[in-house]
Formats: C-alpha cells, structure tokens, sequence
C-alpha cells in the first residue's frame, strides 16, 4: 500500500494545514485541511480508495465546496460596506 492511500496521512496534512491557517489567516488553507480530513476520512472508512489521481480530486472537490461554503458564511454580506469617516493623519 502506497503511502498516499493511508488515512492517516491525510489527516496529518489537514491538520498541518490548519495549523498553518492560524499563522496566516484567510480561509484559503481552512478549505484545503478540510478536504483533506474528509478524504482521510473516507479512505479510513473504507469508501474511498485508489489512485492518486482520483484520491486528489476527491480531495480537491471536496476542498472547493468548503470554501465556497466559508466564503459564503464567512464573506461580505451584500450591501455591507465600510465607510471611512476620520482619516487616522487627520488631526
């Protein structure tokens, strides 16, 4: 079994990565670490499993949806803009 197609190697990649989205904050990395726990997930249980190519996309896939998920709970809400009333030079 090639090391890829461990769970816990996904699960340790997620975690990395969440780990890393805390030292720089964005919600970029927060999507790929879910993806990859989901994956590491799925190969734990037994419902995926294979190639690496498939096991990257999956991955891939399920990172996208994640972020669109964040970004649309997390992001600018529609009309929400921030006015400037003082300027911090100004005084």
């Amino acid at each position: 079994m090639m090391l890829w197609q461990e769970w816990w190697v996904w699960i340790v990649g997620g975690i990395i990565l969440a780990v890393l989205e805390i030292i720089a904050p964005g919600y970029i990395l927060l999507g790929f670490a879910i993806g990859a726990i989901a994956t590491g997930v799925l190969i734990s249980i037994g419902v995926l499993g294979g190639s690496l190519p498939i096991l990257i996309l999956v991955a891939a896939v399920i990172s996208l949806v994640a972020w669109s998920g964040m970004r649309r709970f997390f992001g600018i809400r529609r009309g929400q803009i921030k006015i400037w009333d003082k300027d911090i030079n100004e005084d």
